[in-house]
C-alpha cells in the first residue's frame, strides 16, 4: 500500500532537539558520559510547597475527572494577580486569560485560530524554531525579519514598513529574547503595538523568560491599547521550574481568547486539576523564590562565561534568560562544526546557532540548566581538547 502523509508535513522536519537527543542517547549507550549543555530544561525542582500541594490534591478522590477547558477559576485568578504584581497589567480572569497545556502548544492554538493557508507571518531571525514549524503546519507563509545585533536584536520596523505587508496577518516576537537574551524596552513594545495597529497585524509576544536573571518584568500588554491587537504567551516552565508539568497561559482581549478557545477545546479535555491547584500555589510564591533560583543561575552563568572565554567567543554580559548566546571565532568555521567537535571529542553537547536560522551558524548557545559541578567538568573536558 502506498499511503502518503499530509502535504503539510513535507515542510517540517522532526524537531532538532528530538533528533539530537536520540543521538546523545546512542552515544551514552556506547559508554559515553555526555554532558548536555543544549536544552533549556530546568533541572531545579519546583518549590516544596508546590510539590506538597500537588500530592495533597492528587489524593483527593474527586480531582481525577475531566476539567473545564478554560481552567479552574482559582488558576485564572492567580495568573491575573501574577500579571498585576509583576507586569503591572490588569487582566480579567473571566475572559482575558486562558490556561494552556504548555505555551509551546499555545503557538499552535493561536496559529490555528487566526491563520489561513497563504496568510503571511513575520518570524524573528534568529528565532524559536517552533514558530517556523507551526506556520508551515497550518500552511501559512513564513516571512523572516532580521534581528540584527547592531540594532540590539530588535526588529527594524522602519525597514518592514517599506515592504508590502498586505498579506501579513501575524508577527511573532519573543522578549526577553531566545536565543539572544535581549531584553525588551517599553519603547520597543510601544512601536510594536503601533505597527500592529497600523497594518492590522496581530503581535504575539512569547514571554516565558521574564524571571530568569532579569530584574524587570515587561509585558507587551502593559502598553496602552495593546489588547486591541496583541496576544501574550507565558509559562511556568522556566519561572517556576515546572517544564514537564506543561502549564502555560495566553492573555488577550475576550474576542481573541474565544477564537483560541474554539481550537483548544477541540484539542484537549482540560488540565489535571491537581496540576492546576499546584500551579496556583506556585503563582503565589514570594519574591524570595525567584531570588533563590536566580542566585543559582548566576553562579552557573559565571562558569558558562568561562567556557565561552576558553573558546574565544564573543558575548554580551547584559543578556538575560537561561542561556548564553555567543559568536564563535573564525578558526572554528562555524557553530555547527564547533558543536560537533566538542560533542565527539569532549562528550559535551552545545547548541549550534544555525538551528535558530541558517545565517546564525556563526553562533552557539549554552544552557544554564546544568548543575554547577557538571559545568565545571564540561569546562575541563573542553580545555583538554582545545590546547
Amino acid at each position: 500500500m502506498n499511503i502518503q502523509p499530509a502535504n503539510r508535513i513535507s515542510k517540517v522536519d522532526e524537531y532538532y532537539f528530538s533528533v539530537k537527543l536520540k543521538e546523545i542517547d546512542q552515544l551514552r549507550k556506547q559508554g559515553k558520559n555526555i554532558i548536555n549543555l543544549g536544552i533549556g530544561n530546568p533541572d531545579l525542582p519546583p518549590a516544596p510547597e508546590v510539590l506538597e500541594e500537588l500530592s495533597k490534591a492528587a489524593n483527593e478522590p474527586g480531582n481525577h475527572g475531566y476539567q473545564s477547558y478554560i481552567g479552574i477559576p482559582e488558576l485564572r485568578e492567580a495568573f491575573a494577580k501574577w500579571y498585576k504584581k509583576y507586569f503591572n497589567v490588569e487582566l480579567n480572569p473571566v475572559n482575558e486569560i486562558l490556561p494552556l497545556i504548555g505555551s509551546k502548544e499555545g503557538v499552535m492554538h493561536i496559529s490555528m485560530a487566526f491563520l489561513n493557508a497563504g496568510d503571511e507571518v513575520l518570524l524573528p531571525n534568529p528565532g524559536y524554531p517552533t514558530y517556523m514549524s507551526v506556520t508551515n503546519l497550518v500552511e501559512a507563509k513564513p516571512r523572516l525579519y532580521l534581528l540584527d545585533p547592531d540594532n540590539n536584536y530588535y526588529p527594524d520596523l522602519d525597514a518592514l514598513e517599506k515592504e508590502d505587508l498586505s498579506k501579513v496577518k501575524m508577527m511573532w516576537v519573543n522578549y526577553p529574547n531566545m536565543p539572544t537574551g535581549t531584553r525588551a524596552t517599553k519603547a520597543l513594545f510601544e512601536k510594536l503595538v503601533a505597527f500592529g495597529k497600523k497594518h492590522s497585524i496581530i503581535i504575539c509576544n512569547d514571554n516565558p523568560y521574564s524571571f530568569i536573571l532579569n530584574d524587570e518584568q515587561l509585558s507587551i500588554l502593559n502598553i496602552e491599547g495593546a489588547k486591541d491587537i496583541c496576544i501574550e504567551l507565558n509559562s511556568l516552565s522556566k519561572s517556576q521550574n515546572m517544564a514537564g508539568w506543561r502549564i502555560g497561559m495566553v492573555a488577550a482581549n475576550p474576542t481573541f481568547i474565544q477564537y483560541i478557545l474554539r481550537v483548544k477545546s477541540n484539542m484537549d479535555s482540560g488540565m489535571f486539576k491537581p496540576l492546576q491547584m499546584a500551579a496556583v500555589k506556585s503563582l503565589n510564591l514570594p519574591d524570595s523564590w525567584y531570588k533563590q533560583v536566580n542566585e543559582e543561575y548566576a553562579n552557573r552563568r559565571k562558569e558558562v562565561y568561562e567556557i565561552m572565554d576558553l573558546l574565544d567567543c564573543e558575548y554580551d554580559r547584559n543578556q538575560v534568560g537561561m542561556f548564553v548566546w555567543a559568536k564563535v571565532p573564525l578558526q572554528y568555521e562555524g557553530g555547527r562544526k564547533l558543536s560537533d567537535m566538542i560533542l565527539y571529542n569532549a562528550d559535551v553537547f552545545i547548541t549550534p546557532g544555525y538551528i535558530f536560522g541558517e545565517r546564525w551558524d556563526s553562533h552557539i548557545r549554552i544552557s544554564l540548566c546544568t548543575k554547577l559541578n557538571d559545568l565545571k567538568i564540561a569546562k575541563e573536558r573542553i580545555k583538554k581538547i582545545i590546547k
